[in-house]
């Protein structure tokens, strides 16, 4: 039997060798000294004994071996020869009692060379061994900025507290979240029977996703286990059947090949015309005598305790109006329980399109998108690559970069005060914008900035009149209360109180009215068939979903700038990104004075150099403040250790 099996481990060694020779490829096994120094070799650290990933065993530490094997670990040499015999006795002795002997092997970036027990590796790879106890010294690389870098020292991070080696992400952040939806804090450590269990689960997992194709897509199954369990969590897993498991990876399957694009966001900067249909949405849904369009709105707070809220409430009220009687909507809010429930009871109510005004609700929604396919939910977020919902936000910071200019313009002492409330995506970007509309018209000028997220509005404002601060640029939302003492917008202190000067807002009633025609006119669904990537939706002051108010209290002659500015900024004449931009740890960005990419201003992680203040960490935040960073996400900064 093991002449037969030496046979068959000697055809796949050929198969591979002939496969990469075709493809231009190196046939053997990777060889470690050809990729670092012996000094770099001789630096290791010894971790003992522990079963390491098979499939990440890739290659060997010396070159004495390698023409023996193929690149998958196959034998190449003929039948007769000593490697032969030794390769069937170990292969005996697997079948008979099992190879316990650890291999010894080295271990650069989570993949693995052997120094001693090429063989059995082969032998083990050959019976599909999932994993191989081996006794390994850890080469670290030197730590930088390159993505796979970030990634690996996250997965020391969480190696340290879960012993577990074999999931790997491709994204930076992902080792995080995996602990955030299994219900553990970053530092806390796994016990042996729950990490038993997790393996268990994720090679079933494993095993169902790789039957449906998995192996054809570019995400690692740790990418697509993430995602799974961030639509239908882990807890019930144990639970499902293979059947039920297979049938929702069926049923998401776009999100796994989203998770394979480059690019994998569509961000959609202004509304489309309308496009031609032979029928609209209604009549498709209910024939030509249709009914109206029942579209639901949830919130996460009410109008009385957040201004976020009463705009988006505004917002419904004006496309009420403005449809006329072709569409009823009914507003929610997850005081009303769980956000998963609350969506359920909108649909259940007979609501066919759901908006959910905060990226906390983002998770509800799709897991009701991928339930309920015949519904069209959109949230409220910025950057979220997800198939089965919409997502849409302003760009605000074109009316910060004006802002800015008339901050700039009118700060006797050369200080402006900026108070931000959540580190997300698209609020650095606002900060950046200001900061550079004040440096554009006074280079002197430095910007002071402050976060309501860490200890309260008060608290930081505070801080900004204690530095002689009276110029500040605050919140811009109003709470349908009226609380007089909450700053909004741009706003002097001087001798009369408060002076309000200019403040940005945002029109929900003008973006809900565009993005509801869309529905109806078939243009949305439209862009998702002709599209393999995440729709979001990103317009600005050309769409009229911002808009500046000047007080009465502004210079004529600095509003006749600001509407310069405006006018050439909804024209795309000029970007208020256009470098050069130097930031706060000397770098240049924009160095041609090209324009920062859109993605570069969605996930800015620093700050302008005119600014004084920082990004805060996530263990600085308030409670609200760590929650609006976990569902919104966060630029790295913001993410910190999550302590």
């Amino acid at each position: 039997m093991p002449e037969q099996f030496y046979r068959e481990a000697l055809k796949l060694g050929q198969k591979e060798k002939r496969h990469l020779i075709s493809k231009g490829h190196y046939p053997y096994l990777p060889v470690m000294e050809d990729m670092m120094s012996k000094e770099r070799l001789n630096s290791g650290t010894r971790l003992g004994v522990m079963q390491i990933p098979a499939e990440f065993i890739v290659g060997t530490k010396t070159e004495g071996r390698t023409n023996a094997f193929a690149a998958n670990f196959m034998p190449l040499l003929d039948e007769d020869t000593e490697f032969a015999r030794k390769w069937k006795n170990l292969c005996k002795a697997h079948l008979e009692e099992g190879i316990r002997e650890p291999v010894k092997v080295y271990e650069y970036m989570n993949r693995f060379y052997v120094e001693e027990g090429n063989k059995r590796v082969s032998v083990l790879k050959f019976f599909g061994a999932v994993s191989i106890p081996a006794q390994v010294t850890r080469i670290l690389p030197p730590k930088g900025d390159a993505p796979e870098l970030k990634i690996y020292y996250e997965f020391l991070d969480f190696y340290k507290y879960t012993k577990i080696n074999y999931i790997e992400f491709s994204n930076e952040g992902d080792y995080v979240k995996l602990q955030k939806l299994m219900g553990k804090a970053v530092d806390e450590v796994w016990d042996e029977d729950e990490a038993a269990k997790f393996r268990a689960n994720f090679y079933y997992f494993r095993q169902m996703f790789e039957s449906l194709g998995g192996n054809d897509l570019q995400c690692t199954t740790g990418d697509a286990f993430l995602r799974y369990i961030n639509i239908y969590g882990y807890v019930s897993f144990k639970e499902k059947s293979g059947a039920e498991i297979k049938k929702e990876i069926q049923k998401i399957w776009e999100e796994f090949e989203l998770l394979q694009e480059k690019e994998s966001i569509d961000i959609k900067l202004d509304p489309e015309e309308e496009r031609k249909s032979k029928k609209s949405l209604l009549e498709i849904m209910f024939g030509e005598e249709y009914r109206v369009l029942h579209v639901a709105f949830i919130h996460d707070k009410t109008p009385e305790e957040s201004g976020w809220t009463y705009g988006h409430e505004l917002g419904r009220e004006h496309v009420e109006k403005a449809f006329d009687g072709k569409i009823i909507t009914k507003s929610y809010n997850y005081a009303m329980g769980a956000p998963e429930e609350v969506i359920e009871h909108a649909i259940k109510e007979g609501s066919e399109v759901i908006f959910t005004t905060s990226p906390k609700l983002l998770n509800a929604s799709l897991a009701a998108a991928v339930k309920h396919p015949d519904k069209l939910i959109l949230n409220c977020s910025l950057n979220k690559s997800h198939r089965y919902i919409r997502t849409y936000y302003a760009r605000m910071y074109e009316a910060k970069f004006i802002i800015g200019a008339i901050a700039g313009t009118l700060a006797e002492n050369d200080m402006v005060g900026y108070l931000a409330d959540y580190p997300i995506y698209g609020q650095i970007a606002g900060i950046n914008a200001f900061a550079l509309g004040v440096a554009m018209v006074n280079p002197r000028a430095k910007v002071y900035l402050e976060w309501s997220c860490v200890d309260g509005v008060q608290n930081a404002l505070s801080r900004l009149r204690e530095r002689g601060i009276t110029l500040i640029s605050s919140q811009d939302l109003e709470k349908a209360s009226g609380d007089e003492r909450r700053p909004i917008g741009l706003f002097r202190f001087d001798e009369n109180g408060r002076t309000n000067l200019a403040m940005p807002v945002w029109h929900w009633g003008v973006y809900y009215e565009k993005l509801i025609q869309s529905i109806l006119n078939r243009t949305m669904q439209l862009q998702y068939e002709t599209s393999n990537k995440a729709l979001n939706y990103y317009w600005g002051m050309s769409a009229g979903v911002v808009e500046l108010i000047y007080s009465k209290n502004l210079p004529e002659g600095v509003k006749k700038l600001a509407k310069l500015l405006e006018n050439t900024i909804c024209s795309g004449v000029y970007n208020p990104f256009c470098g050069p931009i130097q930031v706060q740890s000397g770098e240049i960005f924009d160095k041609e004075g090209q324009g920062v990419n859109l993605e570069q201003i969605i996930t800015m992680d620093w700050l302008s150099a005119n600014i004084e203040g920082t990004i805060p960490e996530y263990k600085e935040l308030n409670s609200e403040g760590k929650e609006t960073v976990e569902s919104a996400g966060a630029p790295a900064k913001a993410q910190g250790e999550n302590e």
